[in-house]
């Protein structure tokens, strides 16, 4: 693999903090944030004085039942090409169900998902690999994501899970030892027996992010300094194989760049300690797995376990965004925490994207989204959620107050047609009103 260094996660808001950072070898973008032919100056800066750019999907969805979307494929593909990129990552996750495959309505989570350890889980997930390995340009790398629930009868560890999985596909893996840390609290599961089972040849680089624990439950913020466990476990990683690079996420709560940079010294720190481990040959476990990464094999699902994944997948996130009964056998307080992080997720996103609605709502808006969330699942992305919910609230008359609906039709017309509105009431605008 390819020598990365020390990385850290482009965001805009420190996208200047980065540019002036020392000590960054290379930067992390998220694909779906960034469009091919209008790069933010700051990205174009960095490629230009050579600054690897690593674009990271969180879309695609290939631990779903469905086979991969032809059309996000080849925007991710655009993106690796207008990035100069070596490598493009993904998730091991599935973040929509539903849908003609199970004849039942189409959900969005708006979130990564985690997907049963079994067979026919694996079959779908090593097709869908293959299949956007063939789209893709550069070599695939996935990541091991962070989970609140467990799904009952898994047939495999994760290590078990990911080892078959680059066997079978030659797939990179990205580790995130945070979500390590997260599955240990949220699921009982040891980072070390979960490195040990690892095949850490595959490894393309690792990702460290902070979080907090509320109530029992790790919640994988990306928000919060790196707690010393999350360092613990990369100190881990590093004294089994030298990880080709490692990665600091933040995508919230930034601090200042100080505060960063010293960030950034810790995770040098954690890799220093373990390579010293290394050396001095007291590694505390065995070195890995022994599955390595190479040309995989000709893999394909049997339609039935595409049918059976799609329909456990559908009940399973039915019941996260639509108020549908838990299914048999999962944890209902932990799917409980999962359906509340999703909702004030969707209103943290909302407000971004649209961030007139929180202007326009005031203090009522997190309460009514809130109320919305819990009855109405996402039909598309972020944008057309806050669209929906701007709708739903026009359709039962709400604001109270005459002035801000009025504003608030105002907003929604000018945004849910195709272009601009041109002067005038439209037909669809005449209707609202007459409802008012």
């Amino acid at each position: 693999m390819r020598r990365l260094g020390t990385g850290i996660g482009w965001r805009p808001e420190i996208a200047d903090a980065v540019e002036r950072m020392p000590g960054i070898d290379w930067v992390e973008v998220v694909a779906e944030n960034v469009c091919p032919g209008h790069l933010p100056d700051s990205l174009l800066g960095l490629r230009e004085r050579g600054v690897t750019m690593i674009p990271h999907g969180v879309s695609l969805g290939l631990g779903g039942a469905d086979r991969p979307d032809e059309g996000r494929l080849t925007a991710l593909a655009e993106r690796v090409e207008a990035l100069g990129a070596p490598l493009v990552t993904e998730h091991i996750a599935f973040v929509r169900a539903g849908g003609a495959l199970t004849a039942s309505p189409h959900l969005e989570a708006g979130h990564l998902l985690p997907v049963p350890r079994t067979r026919d889980a694996l079959d779908v997930l090593c097709e869908n690999v293959r299949i956007a390995q063939d789209a893709l340009p550069v070599p695939l790398a996935l990541e091991n994501i962070a989970a609140l629930f467990s799904w009952p009868g898994e047939e495999m560890t994760e290590g078990q899970f990911l080892a078959e999985l680059v066997e079978r596909t030659g797939v990179r893996l990205l580790i995130d030892v945070a979500n390590l840390h997260t599955n240990h609290v949220n699921r009982g599961e040891d980072p070390a027996e979960a490195l040990a089972a690892l095949p850490l040849e595959a490894i393309a680089y690792v990702h460290v992010a902070g979080g907090f624990e509320r109530d029992g439950v790790w919640h994988d913020s990306h928000a919060h300094p790196v707690p010393r466990p999350v360092l613990d476990i990369l100190t881990d990683l590093a004294s089994r194989v030298a990880p080709p690079g490692v990665l600091l996420e933040r995508d919230e709560n930034f601090p200042d760049p100080a505060e960063l940079e010293r960030e950034l010294g810790a995770v040098r720190g954690a890799v220093t300690a373990g390579r010293g481990a290394m050396t001095a040959g007291r590694a505390t476990a065995p070195a890995g797995g022994t599955a390595k990464p190479g040309g995989g094999v000709a893999v394909l699902a049997p339609p039935e376990a595409r049918q059976r994944l799609g329909v456990a997948q559908a009940a399973v996130l039915s019941s996260l965004v639509a108020g549908t009964p838990v299914p048999e056998g999962f944890d209902r307080v932990r799917m409980g925490v999962q359906a509340r992080a999703l909702a004030a997720k969707r209103a943290d996103v909302v407000a971004k994207v649209a961030p007139e609605l929180p202007v326009l709502l005031g203090e009522g808006y997190r309460v009514a989204f809130l109320a919305y969330a819990r009855v109405r699942p996402m039909s598309g992305g972020y944008r057309r959620d806050a669209l929906d919910f701007a709708e739903h609230l026009l359709k039962v008359g709400r604001p109270e107050d005459a002035r801000a609906r009025r504003r608030l039709r105002e907003w929604w017309l000018d945004r849910s047609g195709p272009t601009p509105r041109p002067p005038g009431l439209s037909a669809r605008a005449k209707v609202l009103l007459r409802r008012r």
